[in-house]
């Protein structure tokens, strides 16, 4: 008789946890750096026709057209929106792979193994994002 690891003495449960925590926290920083630079860029932009009309001295409004394209610059290349919505569709593919494995749902339901199945699907998962992020990181740098 095969009795069924509980989920918390399986390996395959340990590494589905340990990849949402990961995914969680990559995709709330990528977020919020996204976000500030993007903020960041907003706000310069806006300062510029006021420090015009201001008469700031030309270096300060040059200072801040060049700022503007340092911050893009550092998005394109880190690719903070792209990673941040990314790693967010994982984890929460992830998360929809935890619901159907603890209800015993989808392919969860009559599988022999779910530990195996669990383990496979969690690998899928991540091999399939880590290309993908692969793939982003070399197109990026090649536009840089």
């Amino acid at each position: 008789m095969h009795v069924e690891a509980k989920p918390a003495e399986s390996p395959a449960w340990a590494r589905l946890q340990e990849q949402i925590g990961w995914y969680d926290e990559k995709s709330r920083v990528c977020q919020q750096r996204f976000k500030l630079l993007k903020i960041l860029q907003i706000f310069t932009a806006a300062a510029i026709p006021v420090a015009v009309v201001l008469s700031a001295a030309d270096w300060l409004v040059a200072g801040a057209g060049a700022l503007i394209v340092v911050l893009e610059g550092l998005q394109q290349l880190e690719q903070y929106q792209q990673n941040w919505t990314a790693y967010r569709s994982t984890c929460e593919q992830l998360k929809h792979e935890q619901f159907l494995y603890l209800a015993g749902a989808g392919p969860y339901r009559d599988a022999a193994d779910r530990d195996l199945l669990l383990a496979e699907h969690v690998e899928g998962l991540v091999s399939q994002e880590h290309a993908a992020w692969a793939s982003n990181r070399k197109e990026a740098d090649s536009k840089a």
